[in-house]
C-alpha cells in the first residue's frame, strides 16, 4: 500500500505533513519495537512450523477439509452480518422505523453475549423441557431434534456478531450529508435505488471494517463451533497441541496466513472507498416505510429475539431451576467475577497505554516506520486467541529466561494485550485526531515539559476516545474463552472458564447462573464505556 493510501488527507495549514527524515529517532524506534511485540506470535508460530517439519501426510489429510469448513463458515457468517448490520442500520437512522431510537440501543446488546453461552442456550433451549422446546410446541411445530452443524454455527454466531457491522455503519451513516440522498430522489431515483447507488458507496469502508472483525472472530471461533459440534481448524489445533504439536502448529500457520491475507485484503479495499466526511447542517428527512413498517418491526423483532430474549431465557430458566432447590448460589461466582473484573481492567489499561504512542505517530508525525507499527498491531488481532495462546506457551516454556512466565497472570495479559490491542489503537487515533493542531502548537509555547503539557491540554480532548477503546478491549477480555484455558494459572479461573466447565460437566445451573452474570457485567461495560457517549446513542 502505498503512502498516499496510508496518509491521512491533505493537512490542513499548521498542520504536520508525513515525516520524511531519517529513520532512527528514539520515538521510531519506540514505535517499532511496540510492533515487534504484537507481530512477535505470528512470526514464531512461522518459525515454530518450519523448525518442527511435521509429516506432510497429517498435514493433508488432517487440514485441508476442516479449512474448507472455516472458511466456509467465515464466509457466510461475515457475508449475512454485513447485510444484516447494514440493513438493520439503515432502518434506524434513516427511516421512520417507530422507536427507532430505542432500537438502535436494543439492537447492540447481542453484542454482550459471548458466542459459545449462546451456542450453549440454544442446545438447552431445543431440549425437552427447555423455552424453545415448549414454545415450538405449543405452536404446533416440531423441535428440530439436533442443533448441529454449519447450519446452527452459522445461525448463533450471526446472531451474536453483526453488531460488528451494525455499529460502524449506524455512526456512519449518523455522519452522512443528507442532501446526498435528497439529491438522488430529486433526481427521480426511488428509496432503494437511492440506497444501493448514493448511501451504500459512501458506506463500503464502515461496512467492510465491520465485516473483516466478524470473519476474523469467526476465524478463531472455538467454543461456540465446539458445542455445535462443526470440526473447524481451531479444533485441529486445541486437541493436537499436546500429542502431534507439527501438526498443531501447522494448522495454526494456516489459519494465520488466511487472516492476513483477509486483513490485506479489507485494507486494499479501504483505500479504494474515499467517502465524504463532511457534516450537514440539513434537518434530515427520514424515509417513509408506510407499508413496510410492520415487516421493518418484526424483522428487527426477530433479530433481537435470537440474539438475546431466547438465550437469556433459556439461560435464566436454568439458573432459577438450580437456586430454587439450592443447587448453586452467588457466593461461588464472587471470585471468579473478581478474577475478570482484574484481568480485564489490567488489559485494558496496558493496551491503552501501550499502543498510545504509534497513534500519536500515526496522526501527528506520520512515518512509514509508524504505519508498520500500525499494521503489526492489526497482526496481533489477526492471530486467532487459540494460536496466540499457544505460540506464548511453546515460547514461555522452551525459552529458559521466560519459562518462569508459564501459566502466570502476567502472561495472560499480555496474551490479552496483543490479541485486542488493534480495538484500542483505533479509539487512540481518533482520540489523537480530537485535539486541534492550533491548541497543540500554541500549548507548546506555554508549557516546555512535554508531559505536564500531554497531561494538562490533550489528555483531557483526548479522554473519551481512550476510555472508549479501553472499554473495547475489557469488553473483549471479559469474554475471551481459547487463551484464557491454556494460559491461566492453575487455580484461576474467570466467569468464561467456569461456564465452560459448568457445561462441559452437565452442570446446566451454574452454567445458566454465571452466564446471566458475565451478560450483566457485560451490558453494563458495554453502556457506560462503549454506547453512552456514541453518535449511535446521542443522535
Amino acid at each position: 500500500m502505498t503512502d498516499a493510501a496510508l496518509a491521512p488527507s491533505r493537512p490542513r495549514p499548521g498542520a504536520r505533513q508525513r515525516t520524511t527524515t531519517g529513520w532512527v529517532t528514539p520515538s521510531r524506534l519506540i514505535g517499532l519495537a511496540i510492533g515487534a511485540l504484537f507481530a512477535g506470535p505470528a512470526a514464531f508460530v512461522v518459525w515454530r512450523t518450519i523448525r518442527l517439519g511435521g509429516d506432510l501426510g497429517d498435514v493433508l489429510s488432517e487440514v485441508p477439509a476442516p479449512l474448507w469448513r472455516t472458511i466456509q463458515l467465515s464466509v457466510l457468517v461475515s457475508t449475512s452480518t454485513a447485510v444484516l448490520g447494514t440493513g438493520l442500520a439503515w432502518l434506524t437512522t434513516r427511516t421512520d422505523l417507530p422507536g427507532r431510537r430505542l432500537w438502535r440501543i436494543a439492537l447492540v446488546l447481542p453484542l454482550v453475549l459471548p458466542s459459545f453461552i449462546g451456542a450453549a442456550a440454544f442446545i438447552a433451549g431445543l431440549a425437552p423441557g427447555g423455552v424453545l422446546y415448549d414454545a415450538l410446541t405449543a405452536v404446533g411445530i416440531t423441535p428440530p431434534s439436533r442443533f448441529r452443524g454449519l447450519g446452527a454455527s452459522w445461525l448463533v454466531l450471526t446472531a451474536f456478531t453483526y453488531p460488528y457491522v451494525y455499529l460502524p455503519v449506524a455512526a456512519r451513516l449518523l455522519r452522512l450529508r443528507s442532501s446526498l440522498e435528497e439529491s438522488g430522489r430529486m433526481l427521480g431515483l426511488s428509496s432503494t435505488a437511492t440506497f444501493f447507488k448514493v448511501t451504500l458507496p459512501q458506506l463500503r469502508t464502515a461496512v467492510f471494517g465491520g465485516a473483516l472483525l466478524v470473519f476474523l472472530y469467526t476465524l478463531s471461533e472455538f467454543g461456540a463451533v465446539q458445542l455445535l459440534g462443526y470440526d473447524t481448524l481451531t479444533r485441529v489445533i486445541f486437541a493436537s497441541r499436546q500429542t502431534n504439536r507439527a501438526l498443531s502448529f501447522a494448522a495454526a500457520s494456516v489459519v494465520l496466513v488466511l487472516a492476513l491475507g483477509v486483513v490485506a485484503l479489507e485494507r486494499s479495499q479501504r483505500g479504494v472507498s474515499r467517502p465524504d466526511d463532511r457534516a450537514s447542517m440539513l434537518t434530515r428527512h427520514p424515509t417513509h416505510l408506510r407499508w413496510g413498517t410492520v415487516p421493518a418491526l418484526a424483522a428487527c423483532t426477530l433479530v433481537l429475539s435470537v440474539g438475546l430474549l431466547v438465550p437469556v431465557a433459556s439461560l435464566a430458566t436454568w439458573a432459577q431451576r438450580g437456586l430454587a432447590d439450592g443447587r448453586v448460589g452467588f457466593g461461588e461466582l464472587v471470585q471468579p467475577a473478581m478474577s475478570t473484573a482484574i484481568v480485564a481492567i489490567a488489559a485494558a489499561i496496558a493496551a491503552t497505554v501501550i499502543v498510545l504512542p504509534i497513534a500519536l505517530a500515526t496522526t501527528r508525525r506520520p512515518h512509514r516506520s509508524s504505519d508498520i507499527a500500525a499494521v503489526s498491531v492489526v497482526v496481533g488481532f489477526a492471530i486467532p486467541g487459540l494460536v496466540l495462546a499457544l505460540a506464548l506457551a511453546v515460547l514461555t516454556l522452551n525459552t529458559p529466561a521466560l519459562d518462569r512466565l508459564y501459566q502466570t497472570t502476567a502472561l495472560l495479559i499480555l496474551a490479552y494485550v496483543i490479541h485486542f490491542g488493534s480495538q484500542a489503537l483505533a479509539s487512540s487515533e481518533s482520540a489523537a485526531r480530537s485535539v486541534p493542531n492550533s491548541l497543540r502548537e500554541s500549548s507548546r509555547l506555554l508549557e516546555p515539559n512535554p508531559v505536564r503539557r500531554f497531561l494538562t491540554v490533550d489528555f483531557p480532548l483526548m479522554r473519551p476516545g481512550l476510555v472508549a477503546g479501553a472499554g473495547l478491549v475489557l469488553l473483549s477480555t471479559v469474554k475471551e474463552l481459547p487463551a484464557t484455558l491454556l494460559l491461566s494459572p492453575p487455580d484461576f479461573s474467570t466467569l468464561s472458564t467456569e461456564i465452560w466447565s459448568a457445561y462441559e460437566e452437565g452442570f446446566y445451573a451454574a452454567a445458566g447462573l454465571a452466564s446471566l452474570v458475565l451478560i450483566g457485567v457485560s451490558a453494563v461495560l458495554t453502556w457506560v464505556l462503549v454506547l453512552r457517549g456514541s453518535d449511535v446513542v446521542r443522535k
